[in-house]
């Protein structure tokens, strides 16, 4: 199968391109590379006649109607968005942009292409999608696949307003989609600005920890790799037109996962431990969710599949790899608002 993968040199995007193309895949990567972008990420995969890049912005019709037209895929991963919450809260306006406009020019260049090679019945569009669109939960109950959505961030509106385009695609024009939305991923070539990654950092840096407001936000915490074979599994075996919800079964607080991770790097790097001791509580972002948890039932029954990594040994690979790779992340530190507190207005 050939797959045009949007955000391929992202975080969750790269782990779809890099066990793709060891799959047997061929792979067509389209990215913009903006600041959270990495070919680095690729860059095994990169090594495979199976890949090819194409640096383009899903804003840009007209680049995506050549790649279309030049690579003729199989199917399409739509992986690329702006992510962050926090930046979403100080700038929203590239979210708009990239999530909203850029899923509706991708979708317009699907149609446009599909409608052109005869309406082929193994086409499919998968839109990657997040948990965040459904709200805030309580201290009990969880996300299905038919919980109203709810989005309380410009992030998640942005997110959610992108799979209501999808779904219309699909009505309207019967293009043959489908979506999942996941949960809080954590692993290798995380951008360092996300929770994990920035507790690792700022641990070995001997730098205060920060934490959001009392650490009780509740995450389901799915390891990236365990992502990534969900969402070819749900690109070759799920039904059309139908949305699957993936989580990693592993809810935890923030304050637990951070001083999981402390632990990690005291067993790992044991200078400067204990690590926990940097753990500094800020003043919570505004709009903060409570606590997100995703009920896998459907992915799990019609499908076979389940996460494979447990957070705690997810979360212990996930050190070794920050611990063992510096040269990936420390030229990274230097991009436009790394280390910085955002999302506090």
């Amino acid at each position: 199968m050939k797959i045009l993968i949007t955000g391929g040199a992202g975080f969750i995007g790269s782990a779809v391109v890099r066990l793709a193309v060891a799959r047997g895949h061929e792979v067509v990567n389209i990215d913009a590379l903006t600041y959270a972008a990495n070919l680095a990420n690729v860059a095994e995969a990169a090594q495979s006649d199976l890949y090819a890049f194409e640096e383009a912005d899903i804003r840009d019709r007209a680049a995506l109607d050549r790649i279309f037209a030049t690579h003729r895929p199989d199917a399409v991963m739509h992986l690329a968005a702006e992510s962050h919450v926090d930046r979403s809260i100080d700038g929203p306006a590239a979210f708009v942009e990239t999530n909203v406009i850029g899923t509706f020019n991708m979708l317009e260049a699907a149609r446009a292409y599909w409608s052109a090679q005869g309406k082929f019945e193994t086409f499919r569009f998968h839109h990657i999608s997040t948990d965040e669109v459904f709200g805030s939960l309580g201290e009990t109950g969880q996300f299905t696949e038919t919980t109203p959505y709810d989005p309380r961030s410009p992030y998640s509106a942005s997110k959610a307003g992108s799979d209501h385009l999808v779904r219309a695609w699909a009505e309207t024009y019967g293009l043959p989609v489908v979506l999942t939305n996941c949960s809080n991923n954590y692993g290798p070539y995380h951008f360092p600005e996300k929770l994990v990654p920035v507790v690792i950092l700022k641990a070995l840096a001997g730098q205060p920890i920060p934490v959001y407001g009392d650490g009780g936000n509740i995450r389901d915490w799915l390891y990236v790799e365990d992502h990534a074979d969900a969402l070819l599994l749900v690109l070759e075996k799920g039904q059309l037109n139908r949305s699957y919800n993936i989580g990693g079964e592993n809810e935890a607080t923030n304050i637990d996962l951070v001083r999981t991770i402390c632990a990690h790097m005291d067993d790992l790097h044991p200078e400067g431990a204990p690590h926990a001791d940097l753990i500094t509580f800020v003043t919570d972002r505004p709009g903060h969710d409570r606590r997100y948890a995703i009920d896998p039932t459907r992915i799990r029954t019609e499908l076979g599949w389940r996460p494979s990594v447990t957070v705690e040994e997810g979360l212990k690979r996930t050190v070794a790899w920050y611990l063992e790779n510096r040269d990936w992340w420390e030229p990274l530190l230097s991009r436009e608002g790394v280390g910085k507190r955002l999302g506090a207005a």
